[in-house]
């Protein structure tokens, strides 16, 4: 059993067969899927979704990439949207995104901090997105950890040795794409097997990132598999091992979800 501990159901590339991705799922062995949201605007589509399927569940949260359309979101308007509905288990995505020039770094650590009192309060994972951000980003986890402990995932981990590290010692879990399956990411790899069995998580990010198996395809949960065997082979563990790890892992950290 697995669990793609992030994906986008919710989005267009899925809308023509989303009954056939969630089957072929269930088929590969990925038991639970969590369809994480990019604008709080959006959570009615993705409710519809995760009430449709019982083994798919959702977070309430804003992309960096999209703060400046969401600044009007407090951390009050966040938990109280994510206590509303059972199947929402997760605060974000939220974070810092420097790579793409499209919103201003001060409008994304706004965001991040609310994202944060969210976690904290409703005691939620914060699902975190991380890219070209390093330093400021273990800054303020640092310092947000300091006024008091929150939940979070290091999603889709693509950053270097330093922010991993420093999750860890805050208590986060450290989740792994099909980044890591590509040829070219031995340092992500090098990375993974530092990270305690403990705080491994597996995602897909679908429908990007579609691992070594399926590069070039669109990316969807099934393929969680591939990125789960790659994680085994660098713990040197097989992969039912791993499978049972990160699922006993995922429902430590999305405590809210329940077992289907």
């Amino acid at each position: 059993m697995l669990i793609d501990t992030h994906c986008h159901l919710d989005f267009a590339d899925f809308d023509a067969e989303r009954d056939d991705i969630i089957a072929r799922a269930h088929a590969s062995g990925v038991s639970q899927m969590v369809t994480i949201s990019t604008r709080v605007a959006r959570l009615p589509e993705l409710l519809k979704i995760a009430e449709k399927y019982p083994s798919v569940f959702c977070s309430v949260g804003t992309h960096p990439n999209n703060a400046d359309e969401e600044l009007d979101i407090t951390a009050d308007d966040l938990v109280r949207l994510a206590n509303s509905h059972e199947k929402i288990v997760a605060i974000g995505e939220a974070g810092l995104d420097y790579f793409y020039d499209t919103q201003k770094p001060e409008d994304q650590k706004t965001g991040l901090r609310r994202h944060i009192e969210a976690a904290r309060i409703t005691q939620l994972p914060l699902v975190i997105h991380s890219r070209s951000a390093d330093a400021d980003m273990i800054a303020i986890l640092r310092e947000e950890s300091g006024k008091g402990a929150f939940p979070f995932i290091l999603h889709c981990f693509s950053a270097g040795p330093a922010l991993a590290q420093a999750g860890v010692e805050l208590g986060g879990y450290v989740s792994f794409s099909g980044i890591l399956t590509f040829p070219k990411s031995q340092d992500i790899r090098d990375i993974a097997a530092t990270i305690p069995v403990d705080r491994l998580l597996v995602e897909t990010d679908a429908p990007y990132l579609a691992p070594k198996r399926w590069r070039g395809k669109r990316n969807e949960p099934s393929y969680v598999v591939n990125t789960a065997e790659v994680l085994a082979e660098v713990h040197g563990i097989s992969y039912e091992q791993m499978a049972e790890l990160t699922t006993q892992n995922a429902f430590r950290c999305f405590s809210k979800m329940t077992k289907v």
